[in-house]
């Protein structure tokens, strides 16, 4: 490896280890900003979801630690890692970023001002990590009691979100097209708390509440809670296995509406979910 690469990996490190000193819990990056790490279930024919609890390295943000001990431990298991990445989302911080993105070709920034007039809120001081394309990210501290999901540009064209399960490139990590770098006169700042307005518009809006159809039965309950128990990377597999056994009893087209209610609930768009289902549909033989 490279000296210039051994340097990038060990200035990578020290500005984890400094990010944990402040509670921000850190996994490894690779110079493409993903987990440098990869999992150790990528070649099991019949992989189950797992978050860690194999207890080995690469389940993503789902490794990141505080513990400087562990930190080390995952950067030596990463000798290529030139990064870190931030989890959202975890005590004490409850870590929101908002991404402002410029790829998009819109004014993000000015959106997000736009946002704040309409609905009374303004920004506080913050900690702002400048990106490499010229964007920025905003870190901001959410309530403990309160899950805000990862979003692309559902505020604003240009404006993501990173929330629980998700993780922002940290300052002084090196990629393929750049060093992300703290804003001037920011990095001494603590997370600032999310305004409430903002935090609002954050939240996904309330699902309207669609019972079962009663020609389901108790079965078709079952199929609906499975799908709603999924977590992220088994959304779409719980789906497709749910309506296929929905269309193979017989219940498919009553239980359409109700399983694309949950796959959205769980994080799926009703595009995809409505996709998932025809394609059960097609596999069993029926016409969605």
């Amino acid at each position: 490896m490279a000296t210039t690469d051994r340097q990038a990996t060990t200035l990578a490190l020290a500005h984890a280890l400094s990010a944990a000193e402040r509670g921000l819990a850190v996994i490894p990056l690779s110079r493409t900003k993903l987990p440098a790490l990869r999992s150790p279930h990528r070649d099991d024919p019949d992989p189950t979801p797992c978050h860690g609890e194999c207890g080995r390295f690469g389940h993503g943000v789902h490794d990141a630690s505080t513990d400087p001990a562990r930190i080390r431990e995952l950067f030596a298991a990463a000798p290529r890692a030139t990064g870190y990445g931030i989890a959202c989302g975890l005590p004490p911080h409850h870590l929101i970023g908002i991404d402002l993105d410029t790829k998009t070709g819109t004014d993000s920034s000015a959106a997000l001002r736009e946002l704040a007039l309409r609905h009374l809120f303004t920004i506080p001081a913050t900690v702002v990590v400048l990106t490499p394309s010229g964007g920025r990210h905003l870190w901001l501290s959410g309530p403990p009691d309160v899950v805000v999901p990862n979003s692309a540009s559902r505020l604003a064209p240009g404006i993501d979100v990173r929330g629980a399960g998700g993780y922002l490139v940290g300052p002084g990590s090196r990629t393929d097209h750049g060093t992300y770098t703290t804003a001037p006169g920011t990095a001494h700042l603590p997370p600032a708390a999310c305004p409430p307005a903002l935090l609002r518009l954050l939240l996904p809006p309330p699902r309207p509440h669609r019972p079962t159809p009663p020609s389901a039965g108790g079965h078709g309950r079952g199929l609906v809670q499975f799908v709603l128990a999924a977590h992220e990377g088994q959304r779409n597999t719980r789906l497709f296995w749910a309506a296929c056994r929905a269309y193979e009893d017989g219940i498919g087209p009553a239980l359409v509406e109700s399983l694309v209610d949950a796959a959205v609930g769980t994080g799926l768009s009703a595009r995809e979910a409505r996709a998932t289902i025809a394609s059960a549909a097609r596999m069993t033989g029926h016409h969605p």
